[in-house]
């Protein structure tokens, strides 16, 4: 009995890996769209990673300003994802 009911699982296993074949060898991709994404984003990342490490370092060394540096990094932060955005969007 277990063994018939491997048989039918891998034969099901077996079918489904055709079908993901044959629905990817219909998709056709542009490598420079992927790539531009990619570096887009990581670039966003990289910026407001960037904007919080100084914001924490600006904080750090005067902490009564800590109200006007949230406000001007969280705008900082705002504008670098915005990158991620236009590369998502218009790719």
């Amino acid at each position: 009995m277990l063994e018939i009911i491997t048989s039918i699982d891998l034969v099901s296993a077996v079918s489904l890996a055709a079908e993901g074949v044959e629905a990817a060898a219909g998709l056709t991709g542009d490598i420079g769209k992927g790539l531009a994404v990619a570096f887009g984003c990581g670039a966003a990342a990289i910026g407001v990673g960037l904007t919080g490490a100084k914001a924490v370092e600006a904080v750090g060394r005067n902490p009564g300003a800590s109200g006007k540096v949230l406000v001007q990094s969280i705008l900082g932060m705002a504008l670098a994802e915005a990158v991620a955005f236009y590369t998502l969007f218009l790719y």
